[in-house]
């Protein structure tokens, strides 16, 4: 698990606690900054996982290339252009989620105030 996974976690406890205790005492502040806080640890552990499973592909593409002949070399290619394709596929479906939870976020802030 790499820090960025962990920071993340960390970042999502952090805020929910600061999240509920902004709500029992009534302190809409602290609450929303929970709020935001699981947003970004929820960001930062998307963004480990992207690095850990580019980091699996990279390692497994090396390892297939040195033992592979000519053939089985192209086909791990265009293999893993296709996991390369998924990652970043998904790496952008996790930002765009992100960014749809962070603009909800400031419209219930902004129809609060």
């Amino acid at each position: 698990m790499n820090h960025s996974i962990v920071e993340g976690k960390f970042d999502q406890l952090k805020g929910k606690a600061k999240q509920a205790i902004g709500e029992t005492v009534g302190n809409k502040r602290l609450a929303n900054s929970g709020a935001v806080d699981q947003v970004k640890g929820v960001a930062k552990e998307a963004w480990g996982n992207t690095k850990e499973a580019a980091h699996a592909v990279a390692g497994r593409i090396k390892a297939n290339a040195n033992t592979k002949t000519r053939e089985d070399k192209q086909k791990s290619a265009a293999n893993s252009h296709k996991m390369r394709e998924r990652i970043t596929t998904t790496a952008q479906n996790v930002k765009d989620s992100i960014s749809v939870k962070a603009t909800e976020l400031q419209r219930a802030i902004a129809h609060h105030h």
